[in-house]
């Protein structure tokens, strides 16, 4: 059973940072694409940013040059580092695995098997 666990979210100022962790259990980081994709309760899932197994990254342009993501494959950590946080950025953000959604150009859709329970990030001004 592949459980995604997220962590890091909180309470910020705009201009700090924060940085998010995805811990999998029953999923192996070699077995495709994973994201991080964000929702607010008015909007719709928005992709944030997605990696695959050869490094490959993508990135929403709202936070192009300020979020990065990475993982660290040995413990099964999936990283999203926010830096220069607008209140923009508010919203639950979501971490999920095993892309389904056929072409690498569409990591941005919601297109995923599994999604971790999320992490409230608020950004005041």
């Amino acid at each position: 059973q592949v459980q995604l666990v997220e962590s890091g979210g909180g309470s910020v100022q705009a201009g700090g940072s924060l940085r998010l962790s995805c811990a999998a259990s029953g999923y192996t980081y070699s077995s495709g694409s994973m994201g991080w994709f964000r929702q607010t309760p008015v909007n719709v899932r928005e992709g944030v940013a997605a990696w695959n197994t050869v490094g490959s990254t993508v990135y929403a342009d709202s936070v192009k040059g300020r979020f990065t993501i990475s993982a660290d494959n040995a413990k099964n950590i999936l990283y999203l580092q926010m830096n220069s946080l607008k209140p923009e950025d508010t919203a639950m953000y979501y971490c999920a695995a095993g892309f389904r959604g056929g072409a690498e150009t569409r990591r941005l859709d919601p297109a995923y098997a599994y999604w971790g329970q999320g992490t409230q990030v608020t950004v005041s001004s």
